[in-house]
C-alpha cells in the first residue's frame, strides 16, 4: 500500500568523532566532528522518508530542536497536499510568519528545512521506486518547475525561462543517461589534502588516490603560505603536472590577502580557489575573480551560501566561476534545483560541495540530474568526493576510476544503518559513551 499521510517525525543527533584523526581539518575548522541532524518521516505505510542536514559538531542539537519545531508543519499532512504543489509547501516552511524572523531562509532554520525537505524527496523517490536523480530526470518539466519557489529570483530566472531550459533539454536525455551509466560522473578527491595531515600521510594518500583512478585533487590552504607551498609541492610531485589541482581556503582571508596569496600559489597550475573570503562577501569574491581569472584561476564558492538569492547575486556579479551548491546548506532539493537552473542560464558549471557526513550520498543525485536534464555538459563539472563515513549508509556512494557510479536504489541515498544510528547518537551512543568514559574525547561541548 502506498503511503498517503505522514504520521510522525523522529529526530536524532548523530555525531562522529572525526576530530581525533583530523579528518575534515582546514584553515578555519581545526578539529571538526562531522555530524548530522537526522530525521525519519514515518507514514501510514511501511515506507519512510530519511533525511539529514550537516554540521561539524557543537550545536548539532540546536538544529535538531529547530527540526522538531518545524516538523509540526509536516506531521499529519497528506502527501498529495505536499507533492502536488511542492513549491508552495516549501515556502510554507521557510515563511511561517513568526519563525521566518529567525532567518529568513538562512542559518539554523534553513539547515532544519533542508533535513525535512530532503526526507520528503527521499520518500517521494521511494514511492515511485526510483533513485532521486531518476525521479527528477523523468519528471515532466511543468511538474518539476512547480517544486521551485521563484520568489526573489524571477528578475534573473522566471518560471517560464526555467521551463524553457528543461523542455529544450528533453532531447537527448536517454543518450546522456546511458553515457553516465557507462562512464560515471567525474569526481575529485579532497581526502588527500586535509590541513592536519603530516607529510608521510600526504604522500601515501596521493599514491592511493592515483591507484584508485583519481585525476582531480583538492588541498586545503590558507593558514601559512610557506607551508601551503611545501604541501602543494608534495602533491604535484606525487600526482604530476597534468592532473587537476584545486585549493580551498575555507574563508580564511581578507580580499586583498586572498589575491596576493593566490598569486604566490599560481605556480602550481591551480584550477580554482574555493571560499577565499567571507561567504557573504559577493563583491569581494568578484574582485578576487577579476584579479585571478587572467592567471587561469577561477573562484569557487557556495557551500556556505545561504540561499538562492545570494547565488543569484554571485552569478550576476561574475563572482564565481564554479557554483558549489550544498545539499544541506540550501533548503533541500527544491532550492538546489533553482540554483542549478540559474547557473545553467549563466553558463556556470555546477560543482557541488561534498565531504561531511552524507553529503556525497546526496550531491551525486543533483549533479547527475544537472547533466542529463539541464546542462547536457560535463565540461569543467566535477563532484567532490571524500572517503569518510560512507560505511554508515544503507546505500553508500560508489566511486570507481575517479567517477561516481549512478545510484540504483530507490530514494535519496540518505538512509543510515540502524547500527550506526544507535552507536553514534549523541551523547549516549556506544561510541560516545566509551570515548568520554576513557577520557579520549575531551571536546564534548553541547
Amino acid at each position: 500500500m502506498a503511503p498517503t499521510r505522514i504520521i510522525s517525525c523522529q529526530v536524532k543527533d548523530i555525531r562522529f568523532p572525526t576530530s581525533l584523526e583530523k579528518d575534515g581539518s582546514d584553515a578555519m575548522n581545526l578539529a571538526p566532528d562531522y555530524s548530522a541532524p537526522y530525521i525519519i518521516l514515518k507514514t501510514d505505510s511501511d515506507l519512510e522518508g530519511h533525511g539529514l542536514t550537516f554540521t561539524v559538531g557543537k550545536g548539532n542539537e540546536i538544529v535538531c530542536h529547530a527540526i522538531r519545531v518545524l516538523s509540526q508543519m509536516v506531521v499529519n499532512k497528506e502527501l498529495d497536499y505536499i507533492y502536488n504543489d511542492f513549491g508552495t509547501f516549501w515556502r510554507s516552511l521557510t515563511s511561517e510568519d513568526q519563525m521566518r524572523w529567525l532567518g529568513p531562509e538562512k542559518g539554523v532554520m534553513h539547515l532544519a528545512v533542508a533535513a525535512i525537505i530532503n526526507a520528503l524527496w527521499d520518500l517521494w523517490a521511494k514511492i515511485e521506486g526510483k533513485p532521486l536523480w531518476k525521479l527528477l530526470v523523468d519528471m515532466e518539466p511543468e511538474k518539476l518547475v512547480s517544486t521551485i519557489d521563484f520568489r526573489y529570483m524571477s528578475n534573473v530566472l522566471s518560471k517560464d525561462e526555467a521551463l524553457a531550459i528543461l523542455k529544450k533539454m528533453q532531447a537527448g536525455k536517454s543518450e546522456r543517461e546511458n553515457n553516465l551509466k557507462s562512464t560515471g560522473y567525474p569526481a575529485y578527491t579532497t581526502s588527500v589534502g586535509w590541513l592536519g595531515y603530516d607529510d608521510v600521510k600526504l604522500h601515501r594518500l596521493c599514491k592511493e588516490a592515483l591507484a584508485e583512478g583519481f585525476t582531480r585533487f583538492k588541498a586545503k590552504v590558507g593558514a601559512d603560505l610557506a607551508d601551503d607551498k611545501r604541501r602543494l609541492t608534495i602533491i604535484r610531485e606525487e600526482v604530476g603536472q597534468d592532473k587537476m589541482l584545486l585549493v580551498d581556503a575555507n574563508q580564511r582571508w581578507e580580499v586583498q590577502e586572498a589575491i596576493d596569496w593566490m598569486k604566490e600559489l599560481a605556480q602550481f597550475n591551480l584550477t580554482w580557489i574555493e571560499e577565499p573570503t567571507s561567504p557573504d562577501d559577493i563583491l569581494g569574491h568578484a574582485q578576487i575573480a577579476k584579479e585571478l581569472n587572467p592567471l587561469g584561476i577561477g573562484v569557487a564558492t557556495g557551500e556556505q551560501c545561504q540561499n538562492r538569492i545570494m547565488f543569484k547575486q554571485f552569478l550576476q556579479a561574475n563572482a564565481l566561476q564554479f557554483c558549489q551548491i550544498d545539499s544541506c546548506r540550501l533548503g533541500g532539493v527544491n532550492e538546489n534545483l533553482a540554483v542549478i537552473l540559474m547557473a545553467s542560464k549563466y553558463g556556470v558549471p555546477i560543482c557541488p560541495h561534498g565531504g561531511g557526513v552524507g553529503l556525497c550520498e546526496l550531491i551525486q543525485h543533483l549533479s547527475i540530474f544537472d547533466y542529463i536534464a539541464v546542462s547536457g555538459s560535463l565540461d569543467k563539472r566535477v563532484v567532490e568526493y571524500v572517503d569518510h563515513l560512507h560505511e554508515n549508509f544503507l546505500h553508500p556512494t560508489v566511486v570507481k576510476n575517479g567517477s561516481y557510479q549512478l545510484p540504483q536504489a530507490p530514494g535519496y541515498s540518505a538512509q543510515m544503518k540502524e547500527s550506526s544510528l544507535v552507536s553514534n547518537e549523541w551523547p549516549n551512543g556506544a561510541v560516545w559513551k566509551k570515548l568520554i568514559h576513557d577520557g579520549v574525547y575531551t571536546n564534548p561541548g553541547i
